[in-house]
């Protein structure tokens, strides 16, 4: 067996915005693994939560308030590209990304050559 090395990028992300992201990100990058494109994992919906502080302009909640939000995490492998992930990042998750400040989590990870 043959490893692949992979950034694995995990985002959560608000259940009502998760197919504009998915969409966001498809549009910069067809995620191709082997002979299939558009690979990603969407998670079953969990629970999120943060303050917003003083100078943030949250979307949801106010200055001060705990929030909790239903969200689900959206995953998927790339190639370890320096550029291609900052592009996937800045071009495909911030700009269809409801939050100020996304939870977006880079691994570097291996997966089975297809």
């Amino acid at each position: 067996m043959r490893l692949l090395p992979v950034y694995r990028v995990s985002v959560y992300v608000p259940v009502d915005h998760v197919q504009r992201v998915v969409d966001g990100v498809c549009a910069v990058d067809d995620l191709r693994i082997g002979d299939y494109a558009h690979s990603a994992w969407i998670s079953a919906p969990s629970t999120e939560q943060f303050r917003p502080l003083e100078g943030a302009h949250p979307t949801l909640g106010g200055i001060g308030e705990l929030v909790r939000a239903p969200s689900v995490r959206v995953e998927f492998c790339i190639p370890r590209d320096a550029a291609r992930l900052q592009r996937l990042v800045e071009a495909g998750i911030r700009p269809h990304h409801p939050w100020e400040v996304p939870a977006v989590f880079v691994d570097e990870s291996s997966m089975p050559a297809p």
